[in-house]
């Protein structure tokens, strides 16, 4: 069942999509300069997917956006699980498609730019199992299948800040057993996902840059407007120990900006700063992801404080919880969400 906004949406002046600057240096809109500050809307409190309930509970997700803007957000990154959206190998899922497009009316109507990030297989439950049996160009097809759908759907929309490949894709050396694509659980969730399953001998940037040239060419081909990009992990850096494979300078030439995910711990704050400036490759850097999970809420927001000239935005994370019930809650959990919310809402440097 999809379920249909109530009475006409009001109607706003019309956007401009969000363009790279002509050096390169960050992004603007209507020939005025704008970042990206917002919240990762990826599950509610529960652990619920947004897909688990767009189409049953409307009116909590537009309570939730509101929220978002009243915190002073004007974006958000919305994640879309490839289960929802492909029936099979070919087949787009026509619903979810219908209900993306209502929710991309309501961040026009509240005034929140959507990052639309793809291919999610975060509930392992919900990853089909003829997904999951693939070959690695089976595989990278139906991820195509998924991305021309999606680019469709939108190509005219600039309600749509950017289309991010995949959350924390990753390229692990030598070979993983028949279907093992997902990487470790984290808080019930699959965040981490690899795009091949034998390396077969060859460099592992090289696969990752032909994987995202595949899915940018896929885009193009049904839009040309919307910016791309892909959610790295910080370990992404040619660095000696651990790595994802998707080395920036080596294989994100194709895309338009760069996107990383870093979670700054204390005392170690000069670090975390070395990791942003290693992701530095002539395009704009967007702090994708980041939250006071191994440091304190001022400390955070005093290292976003102390970054903003090498940021052209950064996300943190918003689980349906209005501030003052968070404020007014007993548990430890909420407790530090709202202070990190209330130091994130002053420290947003007046948002577009």
């Amino acid at each position: 069942m999809i379920l249909v906004a109530q009475g006409p949406i009001p109607t706003k002046k019309p956007l401009d999509f969000i363009r790279v600057t002509q050096d390169k240096s960050g992004f603007e809109t209507a020939g005025k300069s704008w970042q990206p500050w917002g919240f990762n809307y990826d599950h509610d409190d529960d652990g619920l997917l947004l897909e688990d309930y767009w189409d049953r509970d409307w009116a909590r997700v537009q309570g939730d956006f509101a929220e978002m803007k009243a915190l002073g957000a004007n974006a958000a990154r919305i994640h879309l699980q490839l289960g929802k959206f492909l029936d099979g190998p070919k087949t787009p899922n026509k619903a979810s498609l219908t209900q993306l497009r209502l929710l991309c009316q309501l961040g026009n109507q509240t005034g929140i730019r959507l990052n639309l990030t793809g291919l999610g297989c975060y509930h392992k439950k919900d990853v089909p199992k003829w997904f999951d049996a693939l070959d690695e160009k089976g595989r990278w097809d139906a991820q195509a299948t998924f991305w021309k759908a999606i680019a469709r759907e939108i190509r005219d929309d600039p309600t749509v800040f950017c289309l991010d490949l995949m959350n924390e894709p990753v390229v692990t050396g030598g070979k993983r057993p028949a279907g093992d694509w997902l990487g470790p659980p984290f808080g019930g969730k699959h965040f981490v996902q690899h795009i091949t399953l034998d390396q077969a001998n060859r460099p592992r940037f090289e696969i990752a840059k032909a994987w995202i040239d595949h899915l940018v060419k896929v885009i193009r081909s049904e839009d040309t407007k919307h910016l791309i990009t892909v959610g790295l992990v910080d370990w992404s850096l040619d660095r000696p120990g651990l790595t994802s494979g998707f080395i920036p300078e080596k294989c994100c030439q194709n895309l338009d900006f760069i996107s990383m995910h870093l979670y700054p711990k204390q005392g170690k704050m000069d670090e975390a700063r070395q990791t942003i400036l290693g992701f530095r490759m002539g395009k704009p850097i967007v702090l994708e992801e980041t939250f006071a999970l191994e440091c304190s809420a001022k400390g955070l927001a005093h290292f976003l404080k102390g970054n903003q000239a090498d940021l052209e935005g950064v996300f943190t994370f918003y689980w349906g919880k209005p501030l003052n019930q968070l404020k007014a809650s007993k548990k430890i959990g909420d407790a530090i969400l709202s202070d990190w919310l209330t130091e994130f809402r002053a420290v947003i440097p007046n948002p577009k």
